[in-house]
């Protein structure tokens, strides 16, 4: 099975910088893709940012070019670099592996589907 954990979420003002980081525990062999979305008070959830197993990226509009997603395999972890942080960034923030097929410790294949963290609060003040 895999499991999430974020951290790193805070509180900070706008303009300031915060870096999230997913540990991903599990033996993953093949896996859509990881990620970062974000749920507002009152707000369905979003999609932050995504990177693929060939390394490829995809952000949201609104916060490309502002945050940068990326794969740490030496420390099995998903990091989410946000900067010049605006009050409408104001979330819980939810690391995320799509349908990742791991190994469990007899070496069996485990199919999952959407896998998701805790999640991080992160908040923004003006």
């Amino acid at each position: 099975q895999v499991q999430l954990a974020e951290s790193g979420g805070g509180s900070v003002q706008a303009g300031g910088s915060l870096r999230l980081s997913c540990a991903v525990s599990g033996r993953i062999v093949r896996f859509d893709s990881m990620g970062w979305y974000r749920q507002a008070p009152g707000k369905q959830r979003e999609l932050v940012a995504t990177i693929t197993n060939s390394g490829a990226t995809n952000y949201a509009g609104s916060v490309k070019g502002r945050f940068t997603i990326s794969r740490d395999n030496a420390k099995n972890t998903v990091d989410l670099q946000m900067n010049y942080l605006k009050p409408d960034d104001t979330a819980v923030y939810y690391c995320n592996v799509d349908k990742p097929v791991s190994l469990d410790y007899a070496s069996n294949y485990v199919a999952e589907g959407n896998v998701w963290g805790q999640g991080t609060t992160v908040t923004v003040s003006s």
